[in-house]
Parts: C-alpha cells; sequence; structure tokens
C-alpha cells in the first residue's frame, strides 16, 4: 500500500558524487513509491564512476541519477534533510520550504580512498553496505512515522 503525498527526503553530501547518489539510490530501491528522494551537494563534482559501477552491482537503479546543487531545493519542502558528510552538515543550506526533521549521518567519503580500482571500489561496496542497513531501517520508521501522524489527522494535507 502505498502512502500519499510520498515522504519526501533529500540527501546532502559534498560533492553528489558518492555517498549522497548512493543513499538516493536505496532510499529508491528500499522506499518505492512511498517515498519522492533527491540528492545534492553543496558543491556538485558529478556522479564518481566507481558509484555507478556498484549501484550497478548491487541491482540499483540509476538512470536519474546526476550531481545536483542544493541551491535547486531551496525553495522546496522535504519531511527529512539528510546530510551524509561531515563537512556538508556544518554548511547545510536553509530550505525555505517547511523541513520536519534534519538527520545527520557520517560517512567517509569513498572518492577520497587512494589505491588500486580494486581497492577505490571495495571503500564504494563498504559504504554502500554501510548505508543499506540504515535507510532499511529508516524507512521503515518514517513509514511508521507517517501513518501515526495520519492517524492523529496532523499529516499534511
Amino acid at each position: 500500500m502505498s502512502i500519499s503525498p510520498p515522504i519526501r527526503v533529500l540527501v546532502i553530501c559534498w560533492g553528489n558524487s558518492a555517498r549522497s547518489i548512493l543513499a538516493e539510490a536505496l532510499l529508491r530501491h528500499h522506499g518505492g513509491g512511498d517515498f519522492d528522494v533527491d540528492s545534492a551537494g553543496i558543491e556538485p563534482k558529478g556522479v564518481n564512476p566507481f558509484t555507478l559501477r556498484v549501484l550497478d552491482e548491487a541491482g540499483l537503479d540509476h538512470a536519474w541519477a546526476r550531481s545536483k546543487s542544493a541551491a535547486e531545493f531551496l525553495d522546496e519542502s522535504f519531511d527529512y534533510v539528510i546530510t551524509v558528510c561531515d563537512d556538508a552538515r556544518t554548511v547545510c543550506p536553509v530550505f525555505a520550504g517547511e523541513t520536519q526533521t534534519v538527520l545527520h549521518w557520517g560517512y567517509d567519503d569513498p572518492a577520497q580512498v587512494e589505491g588500486t580500482d580494486k581497492q577505490r571500489l571495495a571503500a564504494f561496496e563498504r559504504t554502500l553496505t554501510l548505508m543499506d542497513a540504515r535507510i532499511d531501517q529508516f524507512v521503515e520508521l518514517a513509514r511508521r512515522e507517517r501513518r501515526e501522524r495520519e492517524a492523529l489527522g496532523t499529516a499534511d494535507a
């Protein structure tokens, strides 16, 4: 059963090249139609090729993936804004629209790992694995919170 309207989530990191794209893919996958998810960066750098490779290997769709600026979303409303790096957290913009909850999930940047392609790929795989369990739990909690708000008649119309 799909929740209407979808739970809106924006995931932010510094470059919108790895962590926030990975999180967006996982949220889209686990949340399905119950979620409307975007990701953005403070200083977008383009999507890292290892990000796409890890998503391919995990069987996660990324046809939508492009590096975007957080500035594109300043006038929008979100149920959740999630920063996934400490640098983005310190300079995360305030969005003009209503935001219910701001969360911070700090992850090391796999794009900063140096070494062989195998070592670099392993860093991206590790980040995806760490995010997967957290996002699966988050999706269930966000759905439950939405149902509870709707039952109380306090959900946005």
